[in-house]
């Protein structure tokens, strides 16, 4: 299974869109065995979902996500879990133990990166 967070560093972002990297965990029998970090290579409407797609991503956790890529992972079967926070790594370990749950967290405004709305 591959994880991608997206990420400023090593820490989840809250809007993925804009987001600096994507930090994608490769994991077996619910262990990471992998880590690595893409850069965003850049932020245009229903790109990214495919971009990740196209990485064998199985699970993409950020902050907050428009509704626009969440209905895109969704089609691809990408599970979309947002409302996330802190390291990117422990996320990842929370979400193979089942400690992360996705809240739902959907960004409105794509024109400012830092005002996302619940």
């Amino acid at each position: 299974m591959k994880i991608a967070v997206a990420c400023e560093g090593k820490t989840v972002t809250q809007h993925f869109g804009h987001c600096e990297n994507f930090m994608v965990f490769e994991s077996v029998n619910n262990k990471i065995t992998d880590e690595k970090s893409y850069p965003n290579p850049g932020h245009k409407p229903g790109f990214l979902p495919n971009y990740l797609n196209d990485l064998g991503i199985n699970v993409i956790i950020s902050g907050g996500m428009g509704g626009g890529a969440i209905d895109i992972f969704n089609e691809l079967n990408i599970e979309v879990v947002t409302g996330a926070s802190g390291n990117a790594a422990i996320a990842a370990h929370n979400y193979l133990n089942g400690a992360l749950k996705s809240t739902g967290s959907i960004c409105h405004e794509h024109q400012h990166k830092d005002e996302c709305g619940e």
